[in-house]
């Protein structure tokens, strides 16, 4: 079974301003996006598990013409706040890699 990490060519996270944070996924090919898709490893349920957040406070999208999946979730910790430890959000992608896809 191949992993996120397997499928796309960029995976990764950053700030949407001081209050949220936005996670890429895009896909090394049409195929690997495709299969993605169908099999719909990443979902509002597992984000929130994964970041403690509730599920309607997640935004998830599948972007065709972009072969990626786009996701924003409210920062646990403002940016900037006496307790973030990344600044920029840059490392808050990492318990995305090993997510398998079908």
């Amino acid at each position: 079974m191949a992993t996120l990490f397997d499928l796309c060519s960029l995976i990764r996270s950053k700030n949407a301003g001081p209050f949220v944070l936005t996670f890429d996924l895009m896909f090394s090919s049409r195929e690997n996006y495709e299969r993605a898709k169908r099999s719909q490893p990443l979902t509002k349920h597992l984000l929130a598990q994964i970041y403690g957040q509730r599920e309607e406070d997640i935004t998830l999208v599948y972007h065709d013409h972009a072969l990626a999946i786009k996701a924003s979730i409210p920062r646990p910790i403002f940016q900037g706040e006496l307790r973030d430890g990344d600044c920029y959000g840059g490392q808050q992608y990492v318990p995305l890699l090993q997510i398998e896809v079908a």
